[in-house]
């Protein structure tokens, strides 16, 4: 959703000044990655805090997480990996609700893939309470015991505190990386300034920044984060 907003701003922005430096391996603020005015609290601890905010009828959510998710197995016990759900308006909610069920059932690995696979490969509506209550017990969860969780205050609660995450880290799209709760970055983001490009090039030159960005933030904790699988390399588009 909203995956190539702000492409052409950032694009007049960011190609002049940084263009020619910025590659995803080392990355420029302003060009592939976004600075947070407000650094957000995190409580990794020495781990680098990485979260993804998404949406499940998301389609580039739904290209981006087999990649994400291969890149979360890679970096291990470097990093702290969390996702928020977003809503940019009231009938995605319902969304919100069941990752968050999902996560205090412990079923999100069991179905987190699924959901995505079920909107987009099965083009199923999963968009109201009814619906992702009958999707979750065809696929092995207890309807009564789900719905109980679903509208539960915690899961309400969870939902809310989303809505103001998505304000403090002003996301204004998905799929968004945050680093450590001071940088943003995005297949949008870092396609801004390599022009017409496959989803997939974008994609694993996200990935190179987060790398760039989870080494750079695990110096400054003082330690050393072990170097994932090396990525392909991604060139950039010149001026």
């Amino acid at each position: 959703m909203r995956f190539l907003k702000h492409a052409l701003a950032a694009l007049t922005i960011g190609l002049v000044a940084f263009g020619a430096a910025a590659t995803p391996t080392n990355p420029q603020p302003g060009v592939d990655y976004r600075v947070l005015d407000k650094p957000q609290s995190t409580d990794s601890g020495k781990k680098v805090e990485v979260t993804e905010f998404f949406w499940y009828s998301c389609p580039h959510c739904n290209a981006f997480e087999p990649d994400l998710e291969a890149w979360v197995k890679k970096q291990g016990d470097n990093i702290v990996f969390k996702r928020v759900p977003v809503a940019f308006r009231d009938s995605m909610i319902p969304q919100q609700k069941l990752y968050y069920a999902l996560e205090a059932l412990g079923k999100v690995d069991d179905l987190h893939v699924k959901v995505f696979n079920a909107i987009h490969v099965q083009h199923q509506r999963l968009d109201t309470d009814n619906s992702i209550a009958d999707f979750v017990a065809k696929n092995g969860v207890d309807k009564k015991k789900f719905l109980d969780v679903y509208n539960s205050f915690g899961v309400q609660s969870k939902a809310k505190r989303a809505a103001q995450l998505q304000q403090d880290y002003q996301v204004d799209g998905v799929p968004l990386v945050a680093i450590d709760g001071r940088f943003l970055t995005s297949p949008s983001i870092v396609g801004a300034t390599m022009g017409n490009r496959p989803e997939a090039v974008l994609f694993e030159a996200t990935l190179q920044v987060m790398d760039a960005l989870v080494a750079k933030v695990a110096k400054e904790k003082g330690g050393t984060a072990a170097a994932p699988a090396p990525h392909s390399p991604v060139v950039k588009k010149s001026k």
